[in-house]
């Protein structure tokens, strides 16, 4: 019998929806991610039972993006004490491509654009990328497994910002964020420094491209000199004058990127060395002499030499003393403090000048330090890690929609936004202002008003093991009597600790 297609809609739907009353756990991945659905936890969880903020917690809030439902349970399992649980946690961490993260995966695999070649990204409309790339990072944000991993990402994106609407950066930057960003988030400074440098987003965004000296009365364009020793490398107080800015000016000068309506129009986004735009003359930059180019070499050689004064500069200044300091502080302040303590700085600077860079030994300094052990609940989270820590710890199922997008942007903190090359500052002052707006998220979430984003707030009370649990799963202790009186009296009790002051530290 032919089943009407009224019908069949119908009885299809049901299906759907008697599946998802089943357990979404026990739901086809790809059934899942059709309706925008997480995995529950099988049933009840542990939340964490102190009266303070446990050093698996800690880490859990500090180096993740907070703990799930059934999260701090889980990994409790990973060691006999929480200090070792804690270790293994992070250990594994420092791996991600061990980690099996096949949601998160599948999950971003709807934004399509994310995986474009980078010439094919011309072909997409600007917002559809833009919208795509925040939505994907935002998606991977709460569904990834590999919660360091994202975390890294957040913080290079800052250190290497971009702000994609300038120019050909709207196309690019998707390729800069695989390309660059993602892909040595846990791996070599160097080999980020250098890929951020050749990349086709950043020659755009800080005029590298059109550095070129093509006879001695012409001036070399510096914006990204400056800004590779002042913000990428040694710091503002690094130590580098104005002369070796210029002079790393002179050696970066000759690289290039094809654009947009630039003939012959072909293989758009190429990074390409142009010998007759570099300076072949002798630099001197931070003490370090590089000689010149002889004009009687064979051109391929000189072309080679004017090539290798990029990979010169990148040796001088990631091995300089002021670039494990600086980058040791910034890790310092994104991990444990606003002020960074200076023991922490120096004992991760060091690390960093030990490895030459090599990030997962830097992190794992800074993480066996007693000032991180010791600093919990005191860092004001930023709205990215608000709404994200938010989703997570609710349980929330959600499709990373526009309109969550658009509370990112109401806070001043939507990804790729930040106009500026220093990226999104990393101290509590700039984001007090959006308190307003986190309790209007808190609040919106709590009531399931937020289009493609549900929590089941009944189950997820029950599986915590009652208001209380549910507080301290929040919390990540025990509330205190007050905090537990202001719940129960608020009528809103899950919007209430979202918007509190416990919550929005971390």
């Amino acid at each position: 019998m032919k089943l009407p297609r009224r019908k069949f809609l119908k009885v299809g739907a049901s299906s759907v929806a008697l599946l998802a009353a089943t357990g979404c756990d026990r739901m086809p991945r790809e059934l899942r991610l059709l309706l925008s659905l997480q995995p529950k936890e099988n049933g009840p969880f542990q939340p964490p039972a102190h009266e303070s903020i446990d050093l698996l917690t800690h880490v859990l809030n500090r180096a993740a993006f907070g703990a799930r439902p059934g999260d701090y349970e889980h990994f409790k399992k990973l060691g006999g004490t929480l200090t070792e649980a804690a270790s293994a946690w992070f250990e594994s961490q420092l791996d991600p491509d061990k980690i099996d993260d096949a949601d998160a995966q599948y999950a971003v695999r709807r934004f399509e654009t994310l995986n474009e070649p980078l010439g094919e990204l011309f072909e997409y409309q600007e917002d559809l990328l833009q919208h795509e790339l925040m939505r994907g990072t935002l998606a991977r944000a709460v569904l990834s497994e590999r919660q360091l991993y994202e975390v890294m990402v957040q913080f290079w994106s800052d250190h290497f910002n971009i702000d994609p609407s300038k120019g050909d950066c709207k196309w690019l930057k998707v390729a800069d964020d695989r390309e660059v960003i993602r892909k040595h988030a846990l791996g070599k400074f160097p080999d980020l420094l250098r890929a951020s440098a050749l990349s086709p987003a950043m020659l755009w965004y800080l005029d590298g491209r059109v550095n070129r000296r093509e006879n001695m009365a012409e001036k070399p364009n510096e914006n990204y000199a400056r800004e590779l020793l002042e913000l990428h490398t040694l710091g503002v107080h690094g130590g580098y004058s104005q002369k070796d800015v210029m002079e790393v000016a002179r050696c970066l000068t000759g690289w290039t990127v094809r654009s947009r309506g630039q003939p012959p129009n072909f293989q758009i986004g190429k990074v390409e060395f142009n010998p007759a735009h570099h300076d072949f003359g002798a630099k001197e930059v931070l003490g370090q002499r590089i000689p010149a180019t002889p004009a009687t070499l064979p051109p391929e050689e000189r072309d080679r030499l004017g090539q290798h004064e990029l990979e010169r500069i990148l040796e001088i200044v990631t091995r300089h003393p002021s670039t494990a300091q600086h980058i040791g502080a910034k890790l310092c302040r994104h991990f444990i403090a606003d002020e960074p303590p200076a023991n922490a700085v120096s004992a991760v600077a060091a690390a960093f000048s030990r490895t030459s860079g090599d990030i997962p030994a830097t992190l794992r300094a800074l993480f066996a330090t007693d000032e991180f052990r010791e600093q919990r609940g005191s860092k004001f989270k930023r709205p990215f890690n608000f709404i994200v820590s938010a989703l997570r710890a609710t349980g929330a199922r959600t499709d990373a929609s526009l309109e969550i997008v658009d509370y990112l942007h109401r806070m001043g903190h939507a990804p790729f936004n930040y106009p500026t090359p220093e990226g999104y500052p990393d101290k509590a002052a700039p984001w007090m202002g959006t308190l307003l707006w986190r309790w209007n998220f808190a609040v919106a979430l709590s009531e399931n008003r937020i289009k493609g984003t549900q929590v089941d707030f009944e189950s997820l009370r029950a599986n915590a093991g009652g208001d209380n649990g549910l507080m301290a799963h929040l919390l990540g202790r025990k509330p205190t009597p007050q905090e537990a009186q202001a719940y129960h009296d608020s009528g809103a009790g899950l919007a209430l600790m979202l918007a509190s002051p416990a919550f929005q530290r971390c």
